[in-house]
């Protein structure tokens, strides 16, 4: 059954918040993602692992709409986004932070933060100078929230410092914030541990139980961590040369012996290369 988590409590429900059937993304001759079926439960953590080149990256680039399938269909609470542009995507609720760290890097953590509210700005420009008090208040009522979001982040101290000064965990935190600025039903999370210490792992471990616990925001991450990955998922999803292989709580996907072979390897737990 479905399930819904609702603090620590889990609510049932039947429809998937969101589901891919058959999907694949084809660059000339190389098939990235194949034919990949996924049904994402509301408030549920999914995590999505393989190796390198599994296609993971490309899974997420098409959710979030920076790729277009070569086949298949991408439903967002029974809504075709399939062939939806990044922006409108995004309207509808799906968040994403990146392999590759993608802040401003001369604007402040909170400039960062604010601008990540842009989706749930109605003020624009001309109106802003017509209606001047009205666009204040919106300005005010944002910036309220990104300020929450500072403090759940625990950046009080450096919310005025230029994000380019900040030392990488920092940065990837940050991120994490500017994504989460936008209020997302589906958090996509490609790497937020990635080049990160242990204790900055732990951290980024603790925000991510967080958000789901207290907001029900649905997320699905992609990590190399196989600790990391093994202690906060509900789901797992393995993919190898973008096919899927394996799918099922953690304790399923570390003895599946085909997952063993492809990726954990006998140990059944280890960090990737």
């Amino acid at each position: 059954m479905a399930a819904d988590r609702v603090g620590t409590s889990i609510v049932p429900t039947d429809q998937p918040i969101l589901a891919t059937a058959g999907v694949s993304k084809y660059f000339g001759g190389v098939r990235a993602v194949e034919d990949v079926t996924m049904s994402i439960r509301r408030g549920e953590i999914m995590s999505v692992i393989g190796p390198n080149g599994a296609g993971k990256t490309s899974l997420l680039n098409m959710i979030s709409g920076f790729y277009r399938p070569t086949s298949g269909t991408i439903a967002l609470e029974g809504r075709d986004i399939t062939h939806a542009r990044p922006s409108a995507i995004a309207t509808l609720g799906v968040a994403r932070t990146f392999q590759n760290i993608a802040l401003f890097a001369g604007m402040t953590v909170l400039d960062n933060i604010m601008l990540g509210r842009h989706v749930h700005m109605r003020a624009g420009v001309l109106s802003s100078f017509v209606y001047w008090g009205l666009a204040q208040k919106e300005e005010l009522a944002h910036r309220a929230r990104v300020e929450e979001l500072i403090d759940f982040l625990e950046l009080q101290n450096i919310r005025k410092q230029p994000s380019a000064a900040l030392p990488y965990g920092l940065r990837k935190r940050v991120e994490l914030g500017r994504a989460l600025a936008l209020e997302p039903k589906v958090l996509l999370l490609d790497e937020p541990m990635g080049g990160m210490n242990q204790g900055e792992k732990e951290d980024m471990a603790r925000f991510i139980l967080e958000v789901n616990a207290q907001w029900g925001t649905t997320i699905i991450l992609i990590e190399h961590d196989m600790a990391v990955v093994m202690d906060i998922s509900d789901r797992v999803t393995v993919l190898d040369r973008g096919r899927k292989i394996a799918e099922g709580t953690p304790a399923d996907v570390q003895s599946n012996p085909e997952v063993i072979r492809a990726y954990l390897g006998t140990g059944g737990r280890r960090e990737a290369a």
